[in-house]
């Protein structure tokens, strides 16, 4: 593994904020709204985002903001199949992550 690939164990919510591309106040709703985030707390009352939370809030973004579900659809999404819901946004992602790979290439030819 090289030193690019370790991920950080904790998260703040400005980093989340910003992988997201959403605002903090977001993120703190969601947080309200969905029980599978439970973010830690460090003593000044912080919050600290497991790569799981991450993963949830990825999921949330997607459900939401990329296939539009209302917030009461996307917590049945998540409570009914909430590993289909978790294969779809990892293809998702994927597809995103060769899109900008290929534009990448032709960038460069």
């Amino acid at each position: 593994m090289s030193l690019g690939e370790i991920e950080k164990r904790y998260y703040s919510i400005g980093e989340v904020a910003t992988i997201l591309e959403v605002n903090a106040s977001l993120v703190r709703f969601w947080e309200k709204e969905f029980d599978i985030l439970k973010p830690k707390r460090n003593k000044k009352g912080n919050r600290l985002f497991t790569t799981t939370d991450l993963s949830n809030l990825k999921l949330i973004y997607h459900l939401v903001k990329e296939r539009g579900f209302t917030l009461d659809g996307a917590k049945t999404k998540l409570r009914q199949n909430p590993e289909d819901a978790a294969k779809n946004a990892q293809v998702v992602e994927k597809l995103r992550n060769v899109k900008q790979a290929l534009l990448e290439i032709k960038r460069q030819l």
